[in-house]
């Protein structure tokens, strides 16, 4: 199995990633954020994912173009029509199996951001309202495409997490994974 994530993933993608989450909230418009993350997620796709599944591994990556459709459409404000033209224009029909979309309020998720890094990156900081739109975002995707995205509740213990988890993965994929 292959793991990796987004933005980064790639040495090229890990720069475009060093330039997205650094600095302040206002350092780049929705339009430069998202032609930023598709430059990195193209060169991903190309050196690391597609090769991985060319050898016939699994791929698992924390986020993907459903997060550039939440962050930049749903809390930027970007059509998603044109994330649509920019994903087929970078990647054509590329896309995950299946996507897990962990759901919790936006609070909750700022809360367990800040405990595990300690320092708030560009995106944490910009604060309740835009988490708010991008948990609806989220949401919203999961609902417009069920066939490939799964909502987890991601307000119960670690432990119960992961059981849902690995049973949506299994049921998804059938797939026999160990708990």
């Amino acid at each position: 199995m292959q793991q990796t994530r987004e933005p980064g993933g790639s040495p090229n993608a890990e720069a475009i990633r060093a330039m997205l989450i650094d600095g302040a909230g206002d350092r780049w418009d929705a339009v430069g954020e998202a032609l930023l993350l598709y430059a990195a997620r193209r060169d991903h796709v190309i050196r690391i994912i597609e090769p991985a599944l060319a050898r016939g591994h699994w791929v698992l990556c924390d986020r993907f173009a459903d997060s550039t459709l939440a962050y930049q459409g749903y809390g930027r404000g970007l059509p998603l029509d044109d994330l649509e033209t920019l994903h087929r224009l970078a990647l054509g029909r590329f896309a995950p199996d299946l996507t897990l979309i962990l759901d919790l309020p936006a609070a909750e998720g700022l809360a367990r951001a800040a405990q595990r890094s300690g320092y708030p990156d560009r995106f944490e900081r910009l604060g309740i309202a835009f988490h708010e739109r991008l948990r609806q975002g989220f949401r919203q995707i999961a609902a417009d495409r069920p066939e490939r995205c799964v909502l987890i509740d991601a307000t119960a213990d670690r432990d119960s997490v992961h059981r849902a988890v690995i049973a949506k993965v299994s049921e998804r994929l059938g797939v026999g994974l160990p708990e």
